[in-house]
């Protein structure tokens, strides 16, 4: 077990920039008794309401629970839920003087009413326009700060297609992050898939993949193969991630390629899970793993966060326990 430490102590005090969508997931979760006379609908008694950190936001709180340093570049409204938001993250001790308030755009919140730890309804309030000129102009400002003041390991793309990312913007952020040798990981949406370039790690799950290269695609290694190669085609990635939900993640490093299998789970809710894998992914290429540690420790932890209701980020000391019986096994 001490071998899975030091791969998770070698993710300790790790400086990670993440530029992207960030959003408030809130849970409303009561008591269903009745139906209402209004309407047939059931009436949910209220007795719990949580806002929890999503899109960028959770990305930060699984690279904080392994240690490491998250540093946020991404905007918010300058409404109530943007101040819940900023004051949330310095409760959690997480670098937000990089975030832009925007006047133009409401704070992404989904709204989830939950009874019984089943969903029943998500209202989702949201602007997903573009940026304007000057927001970006802002963004790219506070994006070259954060070079200068944080010296980040690596830098994490997270677009929910919220409209914080257009095509100059990432051009400009995996420029300059070239420029300083600083690896960059990519969790895409539809939108701008394919303006992801020159980037190290590109991560987008199967359904993604076949709806931007408009094919059937299975989730069988030669089909795999072929999409992958199609995409670093087009990117010019190092290496591509294809998360295959319930069959595990298959991951192409340029020289050998494979799927990894996922162990049998109980599954509570999917919600996140992506979010935990590229954080994973991305500190582990910070720490010079391998395609295979790679693999193995993002698969375990993705899959082990389905296993919890609601968005949650990593548990280090649950994945240690499982990596201490997965990793490597097949070596020793």
């Amino acid at each position: 077990m001490s071998f899975y430490k030091n791969v998770l102590g070698e993710f300790r005090n790790k400086k990670v920039l993440i530029a992207g969508d960030i959003m408030t997931d809130r849970y409303l979760t009561g008591t269903v008794n009745r139906i209402s006379p209004e309407a047939p609908v059931p009436v949910v008694q209220l007795t719990h309401a949580d806002d929890r950190l999503g899109g960028a936001g959770n990305v930060a709180l699984n690279v904080k629970a392994y240690g490491a340093i998250p540093i946020l570049l991404t905007v918010v409204g300058e409404d109530d839920d943007g101040l819940k938001l900023l004051k949330q993250l310095n409760s959690l001790g997480i670098e937000h003087k990089f975030i832009c308030k925007s006047v133009e755009r409401r704070t992404t919140v989904k709204t989830r009413i939950v009874s019984q730890n089943q969903q029943m309804m998500r209202i989702d309030a949201e602007d997903t326009f573009e940026l304007t000129h000057h927001e970006k102009q802002v963004v790219i400002a506070q994006y070259v700060n954060a070079l200068k003041e944080t010296k980040p390991d690596v830098i994490i793309l997270q677009d929910y297609n919220k409209g914080f990312f257009t095509p100059e913007l990432i051009q400009v952020i995996t420029r300059y992050a070239a420029d300083n040798n600083i690896p960059v990981t990519v969790d895409p949406k539809k939108a701008n898939f394919l303006d992801f370039k020159g980037v190290t790690i590109f991560k987008p799950n199967l359904k993604e993949v076949k709806e931007a290269l408009n094919t059937e695609i299975k989730p069988e290694i030669g089909d795999l193969k072929n999409a992958s190669g199609h995409i670093r085609d087009i990117l010019g990635n190092k290496i591509t991630v294809i998360t295959l939900s319930e069959n595990g993640l298959f991951i192409d490093d340029g020289v050998d390629a494979k799927i990894y299998p996922t162990t049998p789970r109980n599954i509570s809710d999917v919600c996140g899970a992506g979010d935990t894998v590229i954080s994973t992914l991305s500190l582990g290429i910070a720490s010079g793993l391998s395609a295979y540690e790679l693999a193995v420790m993002a698969n375990v932890a993705g899959g082990q966060v389905c296993e919890r209701p609601g968005v949650v980020p990593v548990d280090p000391d649950q994945l240690i326990l499982e990596l201490s019986e997965t990793l490597y096994s097949e070596k020793t």
